[in-house]
């Protein structure tokens, strides 16, 4: 029997998150959970609003509606939206990296990795004083900083370049050597942005190794990432946006079968999802198109955005917004849609729906002339011989 998890389990849990920027609702009553010593991973198509929810966690906006509850190992509890944002990497130890590298490019390795324990040195310090005239307890504090920046940097194969300027690494390089500057913060939560972007495979597999080697020492990591070999192979749980709502939630190897997933990243057409649910996905896959929309996955009624089916115009009663977004935008409501559809018609009446083409295509006019250009056809040579061709035509659509 499988005990229910406690929220002690979870290091990071949102909820009911929105995110408005005027009349654009970015985040849309967004809900999940990051479990401890965890690598989860928040996945989507372009614009789906996954750095907006890391801009809300780590402080650079403030969330218009929602609560985001960060666990930390000592037992406290903290609400991050409530937090100033210098005071989410001090008290609630989360760490994050960007989509573009934001390096010293002029310093050293080791010199990008002491300035991000600058606030423990300068505590060490007296804030310059004790620093100046060279006190042990400056120069033990100074000397374990150094230890740990050649500890992450001997973790990211970065050690014997220690002395190098970090602009004349190479890409891979760089993305590494930020993600061991953020591990000298100390953080319990380490968010990264898309941190295998731009990598080839042979780094995207040294970035794995190291991920992997800082969830071994119990750090928690979320994760945004467009690369789905690395999702898959690092990943412990993932959690699906398109277009500010949550659309599938779960282990990897589900997710990659659902089928709002499926349609939200091949970005179909609304008439061929179903023909590319089949062609790429399983039995299994397919028979969940049979099934009524999943309230599980995805905002209840008070979302603030593409709740229901996708319409000209989301409207929002609460504050008069008025939101437009194009017919046929959302995939994954799409599948929602035509499994709807689906589930609510007989069984009977879906097969000769199939067939459409052949009903359509009786009343054809050319069919129904065909005849009378056969009775003249002998003197009539090429025309007259075409046009019986296309009334049959006609006839076998």
């Amino acid at each position: 029997m499988n005990a229910t998890p406690s929220s002690n389990d979870f290091i990071l849990q949102v909820e009911h998150l929105s995110m408005k920027f005027g009349g654009l609702v970015a985040i849309g009553d967004l809900s999940f959970q990051a479990r401890r010593g965890e690598i989860t991973a928040l996945i989507g198509p372009n614009g789906a609003g996954k750095t907006t929810v890391f801009n809300c966690i780590t402080g650079f906006y403030k969330p218009t509606e929602g609560m985001m509850t960060l666990n930390r190992n000592d037992g406290s509890t903290y609400l991050l939206e409530r937090l100033p944002n210098h005071e989410i990497p001090a008290r609630a130890k989360v760490a994050r990296t960007f989509q573009n590298i934001r390096l010293f490019s002029g310093m050293t390795l080791l010199e990008n990795l002491l300035v991000a324990q600058h606030n423990k040195l300068m505590k060490a310090s007296g804030y310059t004083l004790l620093g100046l005239f060279g006190f042990p307890s400056y120069r033990q504090a100074s000397a374990e900083s150094i230890e740990l920046a050649r500890h992450w940097l001997e973790k990211a194969d970065l050690v014997d370049r220690a002395d190098d300027p970090a602009g004349d690494l190479p890409y891979g390089a760089q993305r590494r050597l930020e993600i061991a500057r953020a591990m000298c913060t100390g953080p319990e939560l380490l968010c990264l942005d898309e941190p295998a972007a731009g990598l080839n495979p042979k780094e995207s597999a040294a970035l794995n190794e190291l991920l992997m080697g800082i969830k071994s020492t119990g750090t928690s990591i979320l994760l945004i990432e467009h690369d789905m070999s690395v999702v898959m192979q690092i990943s412990d749980h993932v959690v699906v946006l398109e277009y500010g709502r949550k659309i599938s939630d779960g282990n990897p190897a589900s997710v990659r079968t659902d089928p709002r997933v499926i349609a939200a990243y091949l970005g179909v057409d609304d008439e061929e999802v179903e023909t590319v649910l089949t062609e790429v996905g399983d039995e299994d896959v397919i028979e969940q198109l049979d099934t009524g929309p999943d309230s599980a996955h995805g905002p209840g009624n008070t979302a603030s955005m593409m709740a229901g089916p996708v319409s000209d115009s989301v409207e929002h009663a609460n504050e008069g917004e008025r939101v437009t977004v194009s017919k046929g935008a959302s995939k994954a409501a799409q599948v929602d849609a035509r499994a709807a559809s689906v589930a609510s018609k007989p069984q009977s009446a879906a097969k000769p729906a199939a067939k459409s083409g052949t009903a359509k295509a009786a009343p054809n006019k050319p069919a129904a002339k065909a005849p009378a250009a056969k009775a003249g056809s002998a003197s009539k040579g090429k025309d007259t011989a075409a046009k019986p061709t296309a009334g049959k035509r006609g006839g076998r659509k």
